[in-house]
């Protein structure tokens, strides 16, 4: 084997893009992966961003596949260029130009897109300039799912099984949780005895996921054993949650068990001798509201109703722009003559001759408290010349940590774009649910959503990096990969890993404010069901060996939780069909970029 050192500059230049293209997913899929649950604000964005990082970088290195198929989706066929590994090598370096450009693009104007179609469109694009259609494999060979789980038909078929699988169990798992717990009386009380249930069936199915999808790991169980690990470890942790997590919570959320601590947690069924708190000190904030900023149907019609009759009240008579409005919108009644004639009616109009007409907001709305604008990490820009250390590192943080100052929940809610449409009546045709029933999902959510992100790095990262783990065997080695499987480095493992998680701080915040509340409104309850319902269509789909993208399942998923409120107007269907313009167009996209790059290199003349 000689090493191509005359290719040097096709192996620095796939480098280079190939770090972009795992950016690109670090920013792009995964930034989509984790939009549920800070959009349910069940984690905050820099918790979100810390679990990603530790559990995808984990996964990558620690299970990632060490051996990644030459072309993943089977597209094109590696023993044509048998004679000229070069040109693969030229191809492979095309179509990740193509699949970044892309990426780049889709990421810049917010379209979660697949990024293994974005490659596979690459790969297309390629194959078509340098060996003609007819090396394109566009159907599978075989019998049974084989035909449909390789090639490009796999493209098509994703479009309908990934939304519509995914779809399908987010409607039912959030409507046995909505009829078993929420609507119930007492929910909380309800929530309390289902969450180990629920914890035991999610690491039930994460555990399938993690032995039929998994990494580098070889798993030798037979089929009896691997039931019965499912079974038992689903069991165990359901029993592991009921001893330590429920009663830690049944002291913090229903005793209202203020100096209750996280560190609290491995005393067990100890927290329950606990004695009464007392009432908490001024300025505590008790349980997290997840409704915050979102408006009920009667909440917004007061408020718009209102807006009108101030808008339509002659200047200088009636309500002045200063009564009209005092701090958080909520109206005061001034002068002595006012406050001692006012009255206000059941329907929150206020009886006042002075002041006849002007409407009332709800109690909701007066009494609730605004949220405080977080600290920022960034902070302002020092003085100073552009290379002195304080500057440097004032753009270092910039540049790392100016998505944790963005204020992503309340970012979903600007009417910036034509796509977003009037968020406030989509968002107050969904129920509000008990908020302390809602934050017994926010441990189910990240639980869920911290696994499948560990497994999104042992698989997703070697497939992504499979093209450059071949242009560097082929650089390497001077020839192809043996029976189309490249050897994967653990270097280009931590390689794939560290651009993905620097994607994913710098710009995933991008992606997070496109989408989430932008879908239909989100919910510690919505959000669990949304992430189990994508992990299950993943699992059902691993075991059947048909293709399915992570982000067209959370999308699936997102819509038929979003329709268990019985109204389609509580979806943004502009945002879907833009969403699902951008499966469409990735294919096209990467394939034209490669297939005009490729067909422009090698039939240029030569010196």
């Amino acid at each position: 084997m000689v090493r191509l050192l005359e290719y040097n500059h096709l192996f620095a230049v796939g480098t280079i893009f190939a770090f972009l293209d795992a950016w690109n997913i670090g920013a792009n899929d995964v930034a989509n992966s984790w939009t549920t649950s800070v959009s349910s604000r069940s984690v905050t964005y820099l918790q979100a961003m810390c679990l990603a990082s530790v559990m995808e970088f984990g996964g990558a290195v620690g299970v990632g596949a060490r051996v990644a198929d030459t072309i993943r989706t089977k597209v094109v066929n590696t023993d044509l260029y048998a004679e000229t590994p070069g040109v693969l090598m030229l191809g492979m370096v095309c179509a990740i130009i193509a699949s970044s450009v892309y990426l780049t693009f889709a990421t810049k104007v917010g379209m979660p897109v697949s990024t293994t179609h974005s490659i596979m469109g690459g790969v297309i694009g390629m194959g078509i300039a340098s060996v003609g259609a007819n090396g394109i494999q566009w159907v599978g060979s075989g019998s049974g799912t084989a035909v449909v789980n390789s090639g490009v038909v796999q493209v098509f078929l994703a479009w309908i099984l990934a939304p519509g699988i995914s779809g399908i169990f987010g409607a039912i798992i959030f409507t046995i949780t909505k009829y078993a717990v929420m609507l119930r009386s007492r929910p909380v009380y309800k929530a309390l005895l289902t969450v180990p249930v629920y914890f035991g069936i999610t690491a039930s199915l994460l555990t399938m996921l993690l032995l039929w999808k998994g990494g580098s790991y070889a798993v030798t169980l037979t089929d009896p054993q691997v039931v019965g690990v499912i079974v038992g470890v689903g069991a165990a942790w359901g029993i592991f949650i009921a001893i330590f997590l429920c009663p830690w919570l049944y002291c913090k959320v229903i005793r209202d068990d203020w100096t209750i601590k996280a560190y609290h947690l491995p005393l067990g069924p100890l927290n329950l001798r606990r004695p009464d708190a007392g009432p908490p000190p001024p300025g505590h904030c008790g349980t997290r509201n997840f409704y915050q900023g979102h408006l009920t149907q009667e909440e917004l019609d007061t408020r718009r109703a209102r807006a009108v009759v101030s808008e339509e009240a002659p200047r200088g008579q009636g309500v002045t722009d200063e009564e009209a409005t005092l701090g958080n919108g909520s109206p005061e009644l001034k002068g002595n003559n006012a406050t001692n004639t006012a009255s206000v009616s059941d329907d929150g109009v206020v009886n006042n001759p002075a002041r006849r007409g002007q409407l009332l907001p709800p109690e909701g709305i007066q009494n609730e408290k605004q949220p405080e604008k977080q600290k920022s990490i960034v902070g302002p820009k020092p003085d100073g010349k552009w290379y002195s250390g304080s500057v440097l590192f004032w753009y270092f943080k910039y540049a790392i940590f100016r998505g944790v100052d963005v204020d992503i929940v309340n970012s979903q809610k600007d009417k910036r774009t034509l796509l977003t449409g009037d968020l406030e009546a989509m968002h107050a045709r969904v129920a509000h649910y008990d908020n302390k029933t809602e934050y017994m999902f926010t441990f189910l959510q990240v639980m869920t959503a911290a696994t499948a992100s560990f497994t999104h790095g042992a698989n997703d990262i070697a497939n992504a990096i499979g093209p450059y783990a071949t242009i560097f065997q082929i650089w390497n080695d001077g020839a192809l990969p043996e029976k189309g499987k490249a050897d994967v480095p653990i270097w280009i493992l931590v390689f794939g890993g560290a651009a993905l998680i620097i994607g994913l701080w710098t710009y995933g915040y991008n992606i997070m404010r496109n989408l989430g509340n932008r879908i239909t409104l989100h919910s510690p309850s919505r959000g669990f069901s949304m992430e189990l319902a994508s992990a299950t269509t993943i699992i059902l789909a691993t075991r059947l060996k048909l293709p399915v993208s992570t982000t067209q399942c959370i999308t699936g998923a997102t819509v038929g939780v979003g329709l268990c409120s019985g109204d389609w107007r509580t979806i943004n269907w502009r945002m879907v069909l833009w969403i699902y313009a951008g499966w469409v167009i990735t294919l096209p996209c990467t394939g034209l970029i490669s297939g005009l790059l490729m067909a422009f290199i090698i039939h240029s003349p030569r010196w």
